[in-house]
């Protein structure tokens, strides 16, 4: 089958600048015409004109003051030895703040600065001209500017412009997105799923990001992998929008229709631009209308439409796209990058000591939930290989920069446990956040030697002592100063599809050549339990199908032996239940935090312990997932120098 290929991997800054060039040249790239609203409906528009005061505020003279409108030249000579006595009602007439000054009048003096004694105000202070008087325009003049062309009105524009007696208002038109899902293998949520099915969830995140830019925007059913339907999905949604984003079907594959249909109906500017992820994008124009072909993985979906949908709909309204927000930070492990191509990596940040530290995170297309729990993102140049551990990189904030400083480092072995907890902590102290980075155990101390983390979740046993923890601890940070305290004690075991297909009853069971296993990353104390049990049965990595194929949490391993990828790996009950997955007893291990006395004391950690502690509510959630023993949980296990007993 002849299948089209990428025309080009355009570097994003050409592409950018391409596509801003063509619709400018097409007079797309500019505001939108104006149309007239009441302002009582205008906030968050942007003005199609300046706007000016038809009158002015207030338009009156008025008391600023409860007390008593005077003329100030009655009043000169008062004091304290010479009270001056003014009639009342004719020299002295009693007025409440907002009421109009009478006619001749140019002064008010506080009721709590009168003595009205047989009809006459008494006053032992003179008043001055205007005193406590809101004159004719104070606040706005008539033909005063109140706003400009090409403004987001806020909550006091409003207010303004009300008060400078306007009621009607010129805004631009908001830009209207059509967004068209493609695919076969898509469905609507709450329909029934099958194998292969994909829940439409992309054109509902892409929906978001153009509202939050502005734009209304009308979501497409699901257009079929049929290139007829396709074009005329996109001819309708061109005539009702001023944009179109279809969403999948950009890349080459047998049934990627979209550059063809947008070819077909108008034309493709460029397929493909380089970046990591993002790469299957198509721009161009069709039926007279701006076309964005968006690549199917949300992660590659979302960067797409920041790229190029963003700053066209901010143009559309007569905005730059607000600035870019970032932090330096340093990285905290290394990250290597494929030369020639710009990659976009998801971050977790943290303020530890006195350093924000970026923690990377998955780099998959297709990790919807990196968008979720990143904190920033960060950009490596195509010219470069990647960052080194250690490195100072500049992160986009995803979140505030208050929210970051807030934030707890953990960084080590993943447990669901910690899932729970940083929930409960955001509960008990909502400016408070726990960023938990899965690295492993040994992962975690050595970022605590490294002082980026404020602690590390951990669960290596000694094989000599049998000890959890504490020689590691000992040896990798000798000398610092440290808290241990334990969450859990959890089940370890061989994790296996309901019914125990495969007939797995033990680590034994690995020889087989007809059982495929999932392993934990290098560095995390469940692979050190494997590796521990395989050499107490002489089995060598070599002899285990699947040794090399690794996951970076307990959810991970269930979910490749659920899905299939695996037929068994080593993990927590808790991830079994979970997933609806037979477990097959292999170990308690237990599981703590370790915590540099530096920051033991800190605000953010005595919270965090304070839930471990106190919250009963957190300590049987835990228990309800199954396979947690909580009966040290909170108590320090051992701290430097001196072991801790009972």
């Amino acid at each position: 089958m002849n299948r089209k290929i990428y025309i080009t991997t355009t570097p994003l800054g050409e592409a950018v600048a391409l596509w801003r060039r063509k619709l400018e040249e097409a007079g797309i790239w500019k505001p939108l015409p104006g149309e007239r609203v009441h302002v009582d409906d205008s906030l968050g528009r942007v003005t199609a004109q300046a706007m000016a005061a038809r009158l002015s505020s207030p338009f009156y003279h008025c008391a600023a003051m409860d007390g008593a409108a005077v003329r100030f030249a009655d009043t000169v000579g008062a004091s304290d030895n010479n009270p001056k006595r003014l009639e009342i009602g004719e020299q002295a007439v009693y007025v409440n703040t907002g009421n109009p000054i009478p006619e001749g009048m140019d002064a008010v003096i506080m009721v709590e600065d009168i003595n009205e004694t047989d009809g006459y105000a008494e006053i032992i202070r003179p008043a001055t001209p205007w005193q406590h008087v809101r004159v004719v325009g104070e606040d706005i003049v008539a033909t005063e500017l109140i706003v400009p062309e090409n403004h987001m009105l806020r909550p006091t524009d409003t207010a303004a412009l009300i008060a400078g007696g306007i009621t009607e208002l010129l805004v631009r038109r908001r830009p209207s997105v059509g967004l068209i899902p493609t695919g076969d293998e898509l469905v609507q949520p709450g329909m029934e799923l099958k194998k292969g099915n994909i829940l439409e969830y992309n054109s509902r995140m892409l929906y978001g990001m153009a509202k939050e830019c502005g734009a209304d925007a009308k979501r497409y059913d699901i257009a079929p992998d049929d290139l007829d339907i396709l074009k005329e999905r996109i001819a309708e949604a061109a005539r009702g929008n001023d944009i179109v984003a279809v969403n999948a079907g950009s890349s080459a594959g047998s049934e990627d229709h979209t550059y063809q249909a947008i070819s077909e109906l108008g034309e493709v500017f460029l397929h493909g631009i380089n970046t990591k992820p993002g790469k299957p994008v198509i721009l161009g124009m069709a039926c007279g209308k701006p076309m964005i072909g968006v690549p199917g993985y949300p992660v590659s979906a979302f960067l797409a439409f920041r790229f190029f949908a963003r700053p066209l709909i901010y143009a559309m309204q007569g905005m730059e796209p607000p600035a870019v927000r970032s932090i330096d930070a340093t990285l905290s492990r290394q990250v290597s990058s494929p030369l020639g191509q710009e990659e976009f990596v998801r971050v977790k940040l943290g303020k530890v000591g006195e350093n924000i530290i970026a923690t990377p995170m998955h780099r998959g297309a297709g990790v919807l939930m990196t968008l979720v729990r990143a904190d920033g993102i960060l950009q490596i140049p195509a010219a470069s290989e990647g960052l080194a551990a250690g490195s100072i990189v500049k992160a986009e904030l995803l979140k505030p920069a208050e929210e970051i400083e807030k934030t707890i480092v953990c960084i080590g072995s993943h447990d669901n446990a910690l899932d729970i907890l940083g929930n409960f902590l955001k509960k008990r102290e909502p400016a408070l956040s726990l960023s938990s980075a899965h690295t492993g155990s040994m992962g975690g101390i050595i970022a605590l030697k490294k002082n980026e983390a404020h602690m590390a979740g951990t669960h290596l046993l000694d094989e000599e002592t049998g000890e959890y923890n504490i020689s590691y601890l000992k040896k990798y940070l000798p000398g610092r100063k440290l808290y241990l305290v334990n969450l859990v004690y959890r089940e370890q075991g061989l994790l296996v599809l309901n019914g125990n297909p495969k007939g797995i009853h033990g680590f034994g069971d690995l020889r087989r050549p007809d059982v495929v296993f999932v392993n934990r990353q290098a560095g995390a104390g469940t692979r050190l339990l494997t590796d521990l049990r395989l050499r107490m049965l002489n089995i060598k990595r070599s002899e285990v199908n699947g040794y090399a194929h690794e996951e970076y949490t307990h959810m991970g391993v269930a979910s490749a032996v659920l899905s299939g990828a695996a037929d068994t790996g080593l993990g927590i009950l808790a991830a079994a239940r979970a997933l609806g997955l037979d477990f097959l007893p292999v170990a308690q291990e237990r599981y703590d935090i370790a915590i540099p006395a530096e920051y033991y004391d800190d605000p953010k950690i005595k919270a965090l312990l304070c839930v471990i502690r106190e919250d009963k509510e957190f300590r049987e959630a835990v228990i309800t997932l199954g396979g947690y023993d909580v009966r040290d949980m909170g108590k320090v296990m051992w701290e430097t120098g001196r072991p801790v007993s009972g």
